[in-house]
């Protein structure tokens, strides 16, 4: 049986949309608080997991790390994320989510 716990406080589970394998994937990366994650730009963090850990990471992925830094539900933002990342990446195209 699942334990339901709440997350602690400074723990990356603590952020809206983050759960455990976002978790390994962050940790991954050196990102292993919720300071250390909140200090990044969402967008470089994205970035930084589809070059180093995960090259599959869709837009859905995307809206869950920036939903993260503003405290959003990932499905209310993932067009708005995924337009503003393809003005930093203009070469960037999306897989299916």
């Amino acid at each position: 049986m699942k334990k339901n716990t709440v997350p602690e406080t400074g723990s990356l589970r603590s952020l809206a949309n983050i759960g455990s394998v976002t978790v390994k994937k962050l940790n991954q990366i050196g990102i292993f608080s919720r300071e250390e994650f909140l200090a990044r730009d969402p967008y470089e963090v994205f970035a930084t997991l589809r070059a180093k850990v995960d090259p599959t990471l869709c837009r859905c992925a995307l809206a869950s790390i920036v939903g993260a830094k503003l405290g959003l539900p990932w499905h209310q933002i993932t067009r708005v994320t995924a337009k503003e990342y393809e003005k930093r990446h203009p070469d960037h195209q999306w897989g299916k989510c």
